[in-house]
């Protein structure tokens, strides 16, 4: 899934690129992608985009005539990148394409999702907060005040572990699996630690870790093309969907849990003592 920093990507290769043009259509091929109905999405035609902007893992394209395109990729789709749009005719329902994007210097782009079990979700709204998913958002990392401070009061007395804690939209927006990972190694933390049990010392060292990690992935994906993103973002994992390497840190074996539909992945040696962290689907952390 596209978290943060690939999205950020996303955000800044289209703003340099969109704002200004004119939207010359708008074709939704796959209708469950489309969650709204008023404005209509054929009221972009015509409309010019005046900005774009990431709002956690949503990139919105704000139109003129009060009007945002916001879309959220999901799990396995992506946007494709045409300089000259593709005239070919696409059939309904039988293409990974959810909407096609054209716009009047002959560029495009698609939004495509892989597989059978369609989560792309595409919004024509008058503002961003009528995006239920943007109303629920925590703060982003990258905002101004988003302290050392302010990060310890998300964390005070709540019982959750902080793996699933950097995930949780509505407490921080942006991260995903792959970057609570990464963010969790760099801290030297186990991903099954308590957040209202993180002593001074453990926050610090994991808010450092967040905002190193997540803006050094930032660059890495500054001024790169859509097409190109996916690999920046693999090419800079040091433990996520790393199984079986070995930690840049210490030289351990990277190891995974696994559950219903993701897994993680962690260094035993530089986050948990030495620890094994068993399958979640059989049993807790061993003791």
């Amino acid at each position: 899934m596209p978290e943060l920093p690939e999205v950020q990507g996303l955000t800044v290769f289209l703003g340099e690129r969109l704002v200004g043009s004119e939207i010359t259509h708008a074709n939704v091929t796959s209708f469950s992608a489309l969650k709204t109905f008023d404005p209509p999405i054929d009221a972009l035609t015509g409309a010019k985009v005046t900005a774009v902007a990431r709002h956690g893992k949503f990139v919105s394209l704000r139109c003129s005539g009060n009007q945002f395109l916001i879309f959220h990729l999901a799990k396995a789709g992506w946007l494709r990148w045409y300089d000259a749009l593709p005239a070919t005719m696409i059939k309904l329902g039988k293409s990974p394409i959810a909407l096609r994007m054209g716009f009047d210097d002959g560029s495009g782009f698609d939004l495509t999702e892989a597989g059978t079990k369609k989560s792309l979700a595409a919004y024509v709204v008058r503002d961003p907060s009528e995006v239920p998913g943007i109303a629920r958002l925590g703060p982003d990392p990258f905002d101004a005040g988003f302290t050392r401070e302010s990060f310890a009061a998300l964390l005070s007395g709540r019982r959750t572990q902080i793996k699933g804690l950097l995930r949780d939209q509505s407490v921080i927006a942006g991260i995903g699996n792959a970057y609570s990972d990464e963010i969790l190694h760099a801290a030297r933390m186990s991903p099954y630690a308590i957040a209202a049990g993180l002593e001074d010392d453990d926050i610090e060292r994991l808010y450092e870790a967040m905002q190193t990690t997540l803006q050094k992935a930032v660059i890495e994906a500054s001024g790169k093309p859509p097409a190109k993103l996916k690999d920046a973002k693999r090419g800079g994992m040091r433990v996520h969907a790393r199984r079986g390497e070995k930690c840049p840190v210490c030289n351990d074996t990277v190891r995974s849990v696994f559950f219903a539909d993701r897994s993680m992945e962690y260094c035993a040696t530089c986050q948990t003592g030495g620890k094994v962290l068993a399958d979640r689907r059989l049993s807790r952390l061993l003791k």
